[in-house]
């Protein structure tokens, strides 16, 4: 059930070639998921980001953060700095 969930989510993303240079973005939008966390990044809130973006729904936002966790599965990720032992 979670799984047909996430399915229903992901279908939000689109990627065209033709648009924003074929970065994933939001159905419907020019908005791109890159875009949507870097307002996260730099403290933007949830209901900030759907006050400033008429159409975007808290569920847009959900696609965003579930897109970008599933891209990160299979990534073999280096922290920008290592810390000490």
């Amino acid at each position: 059930m979670a799984n047909m969930a996430e399915q229903q989510l992901l279908t939000r993303i689109v990627v065209n070639p033709k648009m924003m240079v074929g970065k994933p973005v939001i159905k419907g939008t020019r908005l791109t998921i890159e875009y949507i966390l870097g307002l996260f990044a730099h403290g933007a809130t949830a209901a900030e980001i759907l006050e400033e973006y008429e159409g975007l729904t808290y569920e847009d936002l959900q696609a965003c953060f579930l897109f970008a966790s599933k891209s990160l599965e299979s990534t073999l990720f280096m922290p920008l700095a290592m810390e000490a032992a």
